[in-house]
């Protein structure tokens, strides 16, 4: 093909411009995302371990994304150091006192930094100030305590299963109660008993009370409940 012809040229010059304008809306998207365009103010904070978190991903303040991660540094052994970008425009929402956790966008997605409102009454949080940081869960220590619990719940759920086969075989206390009906006569008896002695106690009472050595006793007993109720209705 000859490289001279105009038919080239402008291929040539619309792949070239094709190119040129994919590359600048890639710088575009990216600054976009990096915050390069806007203007923005600094804030850090650190934790023991950032659970994935990477340098790009989103910041949010009440649901919204305001920045991004702008750094990641190891401090030390147990310190790690992270670096936020804010958009200038929400800095005035910002206080001093607010909070950094991480979390994740749903529950399998990418990694994001969550400030937490501060108070009201707070000053504004400063130009690289440091924001106190809240570490997260990680998944690995969730799976682990609800492996913990279902084996508990198994084994509490096998013990329960006995206690009840014991009871149908009548075995124990609480089974013999239950499936031996000579006991049951017996709580019934008991019952029919103490009903009958509770019957010949108010019958003694009475002849108590019609006895003359007692009668004046009970009498006053008598006027002082009936003057106790004149004063109640006072």
């Amino acid at each position: 093909m000859d490289t001279h012809t105009p038919k080239f040229k402008v291929r040539l010059g619309l792949f070239v411009s094709v190119g040129l304008g994919l590359f600048v809306l890639a710088i575009f998207i990216i600054g976009k995302q990096k915050n390069l365009f806007n203007p923005v103010f600094k804030l850090t904070t650190t934790f023991h371990n950032v659970s994935g978190l990477q340098v790009g991903n989103n910041i949010r303040f009440a649901g919204i994304t305001v920045g991004t991660v702008d750094n990641i540094i190891i401090i030390n052994d147990s310190t790690v150091r992270v670096d936020l970008l804010i958009r200038k425009e929400v800095h005035q929402f910002i206080k001093s006192d607010c909070g950094v956790a991480i979390g994740s966008e749903g529950l399998i997605g990418d990694r994001l930094i969550l400030i937490t409102q501060g108070n009201q009454d707070a000053a504004l949080a400063k130009e690289g100030q440091h924001l106190d940081s809240e570490e997260p869960i990680e998944t690995d220590a969730i799976m682990a305590s609800i492996e913990v619990t279902a084996g508990n719940a198994e084994i509490i759920t096998e013990q329960l299963a006995e206690i009840m086969t014991n009871i149908n075989r009548g075995d124990g206390t609480l089974g013999r109660l239950i499936q031996d009906t000579t006991i049951a006569k017996n709580i019934d008896q008991t019952i029919v008993n103490l009903k009958k002695s509770s019957k010949g106690l108010n019958e003694n009472m009475e002849a108590v009370k019609h006895n003359f050595l007692f009668k004046g006793y009970f009498k006053k007993k008598e006027k002082a409940a009936e003057k106790k109720a004149e004063d109640a209705k006072k």
